[in-house]
Protein backbone atom coordinates (compact mmCIF):
# COMPACT_ATOMS: atom_id res chain seq x y z
CA UNK A 1 0.00 0.00 0.00
CA UNK A 2 1.10 3.22 -0.90
CA UNK A 3 5.26 2.64 -0.10
CA UNK A 4 4.51 0.12 2.57
CA UNK A 5 4.43 -3.87 2.07
CA UNK A 6 2.91 -5.96 4.11
CA UNK A 7 3.19 -10.26 3.83
CA UNK A 8 0.29 -11.99 3.56
CA UNK A 9 -1.00 -15.47 2.29
CA UNK A 10 -3.96 -16.18 -0.09
CA UNK A 11 -5.19 -17.50 -2.84
CA UNK A 12 -7.66 -16.96 -6.02
CA UNK A 13 -8.61 -19.24 -8.81
CA UNK A 14 -12.09 -19.26 -11.07
CA UNK A 15 -14.73 -22.06 -11.08
CA UNK A 16 -17.97 -22.52 -12.14
CA UNK A 17 -20.13 -19.79 -10.52
CA UNK A 18 -17.55 -17.23 -10.18
CA UNK A 19 -14.14 -16.44 -8.70
CA UNK A 20 -13.00 -18.07 -5.21
CA UNK A 21 -10.43 -15.58 -3.07
CA UNK A 22 -9.11 -16.31 0.17
CA UNK A 23 -7.16 -13.98 1.91
CA UNK A 24 -5.35 -14.14 5.55
CA UNK A 25 -3.29 -11.21 7.39
CA UNK A 26 -1.78 -11.72 10.74
CA UNK A 27 -3.10 -10.09 14.02
CA UNK A 28 0.70 -7.79 13.90
CA UNK A 29 -0.09 -7.14 10.32
CA UNK A 30 -3.81 -6.14 10.40
CA UNK A 31 -2.85 -4.06 13.21
CA UNK A 32 0.18 -2.17 11.18
CA UNK A 33 -2.61 -1.53 8.30
CA UNK A 34 -4.74 -0.14 11.06
CA UNK A 35 -2.12 2.07 12.49
CA UNK A 36 -1.25 3.78 9.63
CA UNK A 37 -4.51 4.90 9.16
CA UNK A 38 -5.83 2.95 6.07
CA UNK A 39 -9.56 1.13 6.41
CA UNK A 40 -8.90 -2.67 6.97
CA UNK A 41 -11.69 -3.85 4.70
CA UNK A 42 -10.98 -1.54 2.36
CA UNK A 43 -6.91 -2.80 1.94
CA UNK A 44 -8.40 -6.69 2.07
CA UNK A 45 -11.84 -5.70 -0.89
CA UNK A 46 -8.53 -3.87 -2.80
CA UNK A 47 -5.77 -6.99 -2.38
CA UNK A 48 -8.72 -9.67 -3.28
CA UNK A 49 -9.88 -7.65 -6.66
CA UNK A 50 -5.68 -7.14 -7.46
CA UNK A 51 -4.84 -11.48 -7.03
CA UNK A 52 -8.26 -12.00 -9.22
CA UNK A 53 -7.00 -9.60 -12.11
CA UNK A 54 -3.62 -10.77 -11.62
CA UNK A 55 -2.34 -7.31 -10.52
CA UNK A 56 0.54 -8.22 -8.00
CA UNK A 57 4.46 -8.21 -8.19
CA UNK A 58 6.06 -11.45 -7.09
CA UNK A 59 8.81 -11.45 -4.79
CA UNK A 60 11.87 -11.65 -6.13
CA UNK A 61 12.80 -15.04 -7.54
CA UNK A 62 9.41 -16.33 -6.96
CA UNK A 63 8.84 -17.64 -10.87
CA UNK A 64 4.76 -17.68 -11.71
CA UNK A 65 4.75 -21.15 -12.61
CA UNK A 66 5.96 -22.42 -9.69
CA UNK A 67 2.41 -21.61 -8.13
CA UNK A 68 -0.21 -21.02 -11.35
CA UNK A 69 -1.72 -23.64 -13.47
CA UNK A 70 -2.95 -22.36 -16.40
Amino acid sequence: IDEHSFPFTGIAFGRIGGQNIGVKLTADVEKNIKDLGYNLDVVIDTLQKNLIQGDLTLPEGLKRESFADD
